[in-house]
């Protein structure tokens, strides 16, 4: 598989909203924690402070480390919320996913993909589908809260969610700000296979009285190996009218991963 390709699939991904418009305003994350606050309360106002928009648009900008390599590159994305998250660069390579499908296609190799989450889920080590993908991009629980599934407790200057019971296959850790009530961190571990995901958010802004990440930064950790993804979503507006252009031209040679 070409870098290229495993750069875009991967940014394509974890996309986090750093809005840089005139309706946009940093939160100061300063909100005091409730020792008296229920699991039930919590989850509810996680509920309220969920990402209600149409559609989004923006330039994106990624920074992929891994080992002593660093690569970086600016796209354009759109995103229809629930529907689909559409990628491009200078329009010669593309990236479209929705809930059934992963593709990408890339005019200076003549190359392309076209399948499903299967790949970027055992690239990080963590099933992936495109609700997942989406609540990790708005700085949203990755997995569905139960205030009866869930205890809390307060860890450092966050509130911590984690199952009662964690699953069998990993281990659950969830981080909420106290001030906005988005997440502050996402951990998910796989102690047997040595495979550690980590989504911090380390910060947040308002837009049109939405509150989405400013800036995050990805840690997926297997063994001795390390992948490290940094993002930076710039000119974002929110709610216009997008069109999410994509078809693999003719003749082009599909990669298998």
């Amino acid at each position: 598989m070409s870098n290229t390709l495993k750069f875009a699939l991967i940014a394509l991904c974890f996309i986090t909203l750093t809005i840089s418009c005139k309706s946009t305003k940093t939160i100061t994350a300063n909100g005091e924690l409730n020792s008296k606050l229920t699991t039930k309360q919590l989850v509810k106002q996680i509920e309220k402070v969920d990402a209600n928009f149409k559609t989004l648009v923006g330039k994106l900008k990624v920074e992929y480390i891994q080992q002593d390599r660093s690569e970086g590159t600016t796209v354009s994305l759109r995103i229809e919320k629930d529907k689909t998250i559409w990628m491009s660069k200078l329009g010669i390579a593309k990236v479209l996913i929705t809930p059934q499908r992963v593709a990408y296609y890339n005019k200076w190799d003549n190359t392309y993909f076209d399948g499903d989450f299967t790949y970027l889920s055992n690239l990080l080590g963590t099933e992936l589908d495109f609700q997942k993908v989406q609540n990790m991009l708005l700085g949203q629980s990755l997995f569905a809260l139960n205030d009866k599934d869930y205890k809390l407790d307060i860890f450092d200057k966050s509130y911590q969610l984690q199952p009662k019971k964690q699953r069998e296959l990993f281990e659950l850790f969830l981080m909420i700000n106290p001030a906005h009530f988005k997440m502050d961190s996402q951990q998910i571990a796989q102690p047997e296979q040595r495979r550690i995901l980590q989504i911090d958010y380390l910060s947040y802004q308002e837009v049109e009285n939405q509150t989405f990440p400013s800036q995050t930064k990805i840690l997926a950790v297997e063994n001795e190996d390390q992948l490290e993804i940094n993002l930076e979503l710039k000119s974002v507006q929110l709610d216009e009218e997008v069109r999410f252009p994509f078809t693999i031209p003719s003749g082009y040679k599909k990669i298998e991963l």
